[in-house]
């Protein structure tokens, strides 16, 4: 410990704990109209994992600086803010004048100024979780340091500021790279930009910074040197595993962080007893919840929302967006946003389940069949090539290949209802306002126009009409006529020899 520095009191330790995350640079290498933090990783923005990380620690004050685009950044944080059930203030960085106006900036937001402990983060680094901000702060207080720094070690340091020590590893100082020497380049531990400051060394320390350095900008780093030239304690928590400390800069980094918080995401769901035939193939989002004994086929996108039920099988080759999928349930190649699949119910191949579509249990939607807006009773089945919109249809009913619910008047959509035990039949148009009553049949072919009462057949088409000759007629000598003739000689033929026996 440094001369006149002291452990904290307890009081110290349970003093309120404030964030303040950054997220108000450009991000150039992005090359990109979207500000960078809110490009999407796992079904969430940049921004929104480093907010819900740090808001894992419970501060009393959770402050994003924003900058570039900040409406739409604002806005977005709204957002994430209800979903959180818990206040996230913004502050606008004006002009990006370094990593130290920007924290300047957010203190001015902190309702606890000058007490407790500030935590600092980044909106670019979204692997960075909760836990390691426990451990930072546990650091911070169980060493009694004015400043504590989340380092790293890596193979490569370049583009990161460098963490100087002595020979007894007491930190020094943080050393930018265009600002350091050819053997301060060499070293490999990094920092983070992640810390925990005394809120009164931060507020003191802020309004000294200089901005006496390669890129003429207020550098947060130098809070380091000027605690330790007031006689405070800086220490660093080195976190053991990099990817949490990884940044994004550019699309290159955003993939490869994307493809690490996937496989992590598989690891959790696998040893939590879901089988996965192919990881490789497959990409969840954050939210997803898949139960017990779940497989997922190869090929398959689980996004937001999506919650699986056990035994349930997805995949090959699906993509589901908000969907409750029930025990037992069966997806095979098909696209579903906002869909309910009861247990036990079947979906593809093949299938396009739109948003409000439910399925109760033992439903069928087969192949090349559409739905939207949709109830489909407990055993009805849909077969296929189908379109299903804006209806309701009973238990234990079958539709025919083919049928169109014709729901759209070109001003208003409109509804169709079918029966429980009913039986359509092929080849039907159901226009809509329509209903067809429990137990009833439509003939193939038919144009339903007319509501259908229960137990009726209805039949909607015209006659057959067959003239006879027609194609000797009006397409003589053609590939078809001579086929007729052929078929016609062979019958008669036929028949000459049953009338000789």
């Amino acid at each position: 410990m440094l001369q006149g520095a002291t452990a904290p009191s307890s009081t110290e330790a349970s003093a309120p704990v404030s964030a303040i995350v950054l997220a108000a640079g450009e991000g150039t290498r992005m090359r990109s109209a979207t500000p960078k933090v809110l490009h999407p990783i796992a079904g969430r923005s940049l921004v929104e994992h480093a907010v819900r990380a740090v808001a894992g620690v419970d501060p009393e004050d959770l402050v994003v600086v924003v900058g570039h685009g900040r409406d739409a950044v604002t806005d977005h944080l709204s957002a994430v803010a209800k979903d959180l059930d818990r206040k996230v203030r913004t502050v606008v960085q004006e002009q990006q004048n370094g990593t130290g106006h920007a924290v300047a900036c957010g203190s001015s937001e902190l309702s606890h100024a000058g007490r407790g402990t500030v935590l600092v983060s980044y909106g670019d680094v979204p692997l960075l979780d909760a836990d390691t901000f426990r451990a930072l702060l546990a650091e911070h207080h169980d060493s009694g340091n004015a400043v504590t720094v989340l380092s790293a070690v890596v193979d490569d340091p370049t583009g990161y500021g460098r963490l100087e020590r002595d020979d007894s590893g007491t930190v020094l100082g943080i050393v930018e790279q265009k600002d350091a020497t050819p053997e301060q380049a060499t070293i490999t531990e990094i920092n983070s930009g992640v810390y925990a400051f005394d809120a009164a060394v931060l507020e003191n320390a802020l309004s000294r910074l200089s901005t006496d350095n390669a890129q003429g900008e207020l550098y947060l780093t130098d809070v380091l040197s000027i605690a330790r030239a007031d006689d405070r304690r800086v220490g660093a928590l080195v976190c053991a595993d990099t990817w949490l400390v990884e940044g994004v800069n550019d699309r290159v980094q955003l993939a490869r962080l994307g493809a690490e918080m996937n496989r992590r995401l598989l690891l959790t769901h696998m040893r939590a007893g879901v089988t996965f035939v192919d990881p490789a193939s497959v990409w969840l989002d954050c939210d997803v919840e898949l139960a017990r004994d779940v497989v997922v086929e190869p090929g398959v996108q689980l996004r937001a929302g999506t919650t699986v039920g056990e035994g349930a099988v997805v995949g090959p080759d699906s993509t589901l967006t908000a969907c409750r999928v029930g025990t037992g349930a069966s997806v095979v190649r098909s696209h579903a946003d906002s869909a309910v699949i009861g247990e036990n119910a079947s979906v593809g191949p093949f299938a396009y389940l739109r948003p409000n579509t439910r399925l109760a249990g033992e439903a069928k939607v087969g192949t090349f069949v559409e739905t939207k807006s949709a109830d489909i009773g407990t055993g009805t089945k849909v077969p296929h090539l189908t379109y299903v919109g804006d209806a309701t249809i009973g238990e234990h009913s079958n539709i025919g290949a083919s049928s169109v619910f014709v729901n759209y008047d070109g001003v208003a959509k409109h509804h169709t209802v079918i029966g429980s035990h009913s039986r359509t039949g092929a080849d039907n148009m159901f226009v809509a306002p329509v209903e067809v009553g429990d137990g009833a049949y439509t003939a193939a072919g038919s144009v339903i126009v007319e509501d259908v009462p229960p137990g009726a057949m209805a039949v909607a088409r015209g006659r057959q009409r067959t003239i006879e000759g027609w194609v000797a007629k009006r397409r003589a000598g053609t590939a078809a006529d001579q086929a007729a003739q052929r078929a016609l000689g062979e019958d008669k033929n036929s028949n000459d020899t049953r009338d000789d026996r």
